[in-house]
């Protein structure tokens, strides 16, 4: 489990980028903006939210009312966070630094300001992590007989087993390298743990330098015999570092150091002038692969010599060496978190078949006769998401199936299910996103799977990631050709949807289906087309259509008519719509905004922002759905307009993605939005609201008030329960 797609890509920063919005904003029939700088005082900064967003995962890990495997796998998920910060946004930052350019973040730092102020604020974060770890979770799950041990706290017969089990299985595997002239210094490969060890020849004075890479395909925990009903862990590190005796015989070992690397994954493309996008992004992976360290993590008490010599081997400077007090990383405790000890994890959930489609049979009737929305994994993403799309395969009367996959995983039914559909003579279209950050070998994979099947897979256009989730069914009914769609907030992904909150509609109403044709049509072809009247989409109407909405809602309580916003997203950046809704709230219109992870808008200024509240919800499922609900002076409150969809309001989704939103017509399933709003407006326990300067106060009320809890309460209450997903579940 991982906090991933916090992902947090460029704000527009990099040079280049600008010229390549304007260029794709004009073919689509828009006119592309660079972001306008402000001051500290209008924005916060990015880069210092997202680390406060991190933050607030690190807290999950110290309350006591999280169960204890749980806190152990947000010490976890903390440290794959900050791994895909450093990859990514310190990556970026640093490529700008060397290169010169002097973009400024929206509070108006330069890229150095920014890296040296990530510095000053990770290094106590960290610290807070070791910390928690050494004081809290090591204590609690000694009460529960699971022992973290060190070398010297095993007995004497468990230091033999182990000693047995390094000599039979790891001794093998691992590769010494030294350093001198006949052996330069080795290649070391991003995100792995090394042991940095320095050597003296017995008859010789001076220091040698020997790395030994820590094998991954190993536990890094290794369980040693069970006494009683203990578990009893030793680290492959421990174990490794007390037999470098029979790696170096007769060698004096003076020192050694555990160490880690992170490498940048921000590289530099030019996609218009690449004339094959697949062979471009195979390219790219390998030079990530060798790309400039940007991070080195140590042990401590680390030998100088060898860190002068780490720090000059990997042209590193004094701000990016952080030392660690306790685990090198975090991500290593699947071990402990595998016992499957259920009193010490969140109770076992199953998201429920929604109560439309509890009949068995074809979606196609019950789609005709009402839209369908789902909320995962509240609900079931088998029961809905992949039936419809193995109806769509198996149907005789389907003609074809077109849909976007930005992230799927490694054992996904779909793609399965698409590659039968096309083997059964039906047109089917995917639109592989092969820029996906982190899951590009993958979707290549997926891609060349399915274009050797005889599915027409396309990559999308140039110069924008292609982040929708949207699937369209074209069918024979008696009397017509009818099309059905599915339009989501989060990927065609199993494992995710049992860990991210979304929703999807399903709907067959003509003025939406047909956009959606068209939207592939752009997507597939050469498409121009830019008066979509009810969807919204990046980077043709999207942004103007956000700011067409507050504008309107400033209008209609300077005329004294209900106004109100409430946006539910990950992330938001955008400058022209963070001042549009500082101007809304200096119009009394009431904004409430729920964002995940980082903002860059300031609540609660006096004359600019008293009338916008900002709140974040942590916990068990990562909050991923993207609501946004305009007032548009009605009476009743679901007389209001809502929308969902695939944007964040920043500026890369606003400019540098294709996103839809979709509105949600029916008024049931306005109902059922509004109701998990007003659950998430009333959270007092995973609620955390935001003040002016950044910071973040977790409300302290009922434990039974989380909107995770409340929400699988209502939706047990409404719908049937599955038995067939809970095994997904972590």
């Amino acid at each position: 489990m991982a906090f991933l797609e916090l992902s947090q890509v460029e704000v527009n920063e990099v040079s280049g980028r600008e010229k390549n919005v304007q260029s794709e904003s004009k073919s689509v029939g828009i006119q592309g903006k660079k972001p306008r700088r402000g001051t500290s005082e209008e924005f916060l900064n990015r880069e210092i939210s997202w680390l406060e967003f991190n933050r607030r995962v690190l807290y999950e890990a110290a309350d006591e009312r999280t169960p204890l495997l749980e806190r152990l796998r947000f010490l976890s998920i903390f440290s794959s966070n900050l791994d895909e910060f450093f990859m990514k946004r310190v990556g970026g930052l640093k490529r700008q630094v060397t290169l010169g350019i002097r973009n400024l973040s929206l509070d108006g730092l330069t890229a150095g300001k920014q890296l040296k102020a990530i510095e000053k604020y990770v290094i106590p974060l960290q610290k807070e992590q070791a910390t928690i770890y050494r004081n809290q979770i090591v204590p609690a799950l000694e009460k529960e007989n699971i022992f973290v041990l060190k070398w010297k706290d095993l007995s004497e017969s468990e230091k033999e087993e182990t000693k047995n089990y390094f000599r039979s299985h790891v001794f093998p595997v691992l590769t010494p390298l030294s350093v001198d002239p006949g052996h330069p210094f080795p290649f070391i490969s991003n995100l792995s743990t090394s042991l940095a060890i320095t050597l003296r020849h017995p008859e010789r004075d001076e220091k040698l330098f020997a790395r030994v890479k820590v094998p991954k395909i190993f536990p890094q925990w290794v369980r040693v015999s069970i006494e009683g009903a203990s578990y009893r862990f030793v680290s492959l590190i421990d174990i490794i570092i007390h037999h470098l005796d029979d790696l170096f015989p007769a060698m004096k070992v003076l020192s050694v150091m555990p160490f880690r690397i992170t490498r940048n994954a921000d590289i530099e493309r030019d996609e218009e002038d690449a004339e094959d996008l697949l062979e471009m992004i195979e390219e790219e992976l390998k030079q990530r692969r060798f790309a400039n360290c940007v991070r080195l993590e140590h042990g401590p008490n680390p030998d100088k010599w060898m860190l002068n010599l780490l720090k000059e081997e990997l042209d590193l400077h004094s701000g990016d060496i952080y030392e660690v007090a306790e685990l090198l990383d975090y991500t290593d405790v699947k071990p402990i978190l595998d016992l499957k000890l259920s009193h010490l994890e969140f109770e076992k959930w199953s998201p429920t078949v929604p109560i439309s489609l509890i009949e068995d049979g074809p979606m196609f009737p019950i789609i005709q006769q009402h839209d369908i929305l789902v909320h995962h994994p509240y609900e079931s993403f088998p029961h809905s998401v992949e039936r419809f799309i193995q109806n769509a395969a198996e149907d005789s009367k389907v003609l074809g199936i077109k849909m976007t996959l930005y992230r799927t995983g490694d054992n996904s039914r779909i793609v399965p299910l698409l590659i039968k559909a096309a083997d059964m003579g039906k047109q089917v279209v995917v639109l592989v996103e092969l820029k996906a950050r982190f899951d590009e070998e993958r979707n290549i994979q997926w891609a060349q799977e399915l274009e050797n099947s005889g599915v027409h897979v396309v990559y999308g256009v140039v110069g924008l990631k292609t982040h929708s989730k949207t699937l369209l069914v074209v069918r024979q009914e008696e009397d017509s050709v009818k099309a059905y769609v599915h339009i989501g907030t989060g990927n065609y992904h199993r494992g995710t949807a049992n860990l991210y909150t979304d929703f999807g509609l399903f709907t067959c109403r003509p003025e939406i289906t047909q956009e959606v044709v068209e939207l592939f049509h752009y997507l597939t072809g050469r498409s121009l087309k830019s008066d979509y009247k009810k969807l919204l989409v990046a980077p043709i109407n999207m942004k103007d259509s956000f700011l067409s909405m507050i504008q309107r809602e400033i209008d209609n309580a300077r005329a004294g008519k209900p106004a109100q916003i409430v946006a539910k997203f990950n992330s938001l950046e955008d400058s022209d719509i963070i001042r549009a809704l500082y101007k809304a709230s200096q119009a009394n219109v009431k904004i409430q905004l729920i964002v995940r992870g980082f903002c860059c808008l300031r609540p609660g200024v006096k004359g600019m922002s008293e009338n916008i509240e900002v709140r974040s919800i942590i916990g068990r499922f990562l909050e991923h759905s993207r609501v946004f609900y305009f007032r548009n002076g009605g009476q009743n409150i679901i007389d209001g307009d809502y929308y969902i969809g695939s944007a964040d309001w920043m500026f890369r989704n606003l400019h540098d993605r294709v996103e839809v939103i979709t509105p949600i017509l029916d008024p049931i399933l306005k109902e059922k939005i509004q109701e998990s709003i007003d659950v998430h407006l009333s959270d007092t326990r995973q609620s955390w609201l935001m003040a002016s300067d950044g910071t973040y106060e977790q409300l302290k009320g009922d434990d039974r008030m989380g909107s995770h809890i409340r929400l699988m309460s209502e939706t047990l209450r409404l719908n049937k329960p599955s038995h067939l997903d809970g095994d997904q579940h972590q």
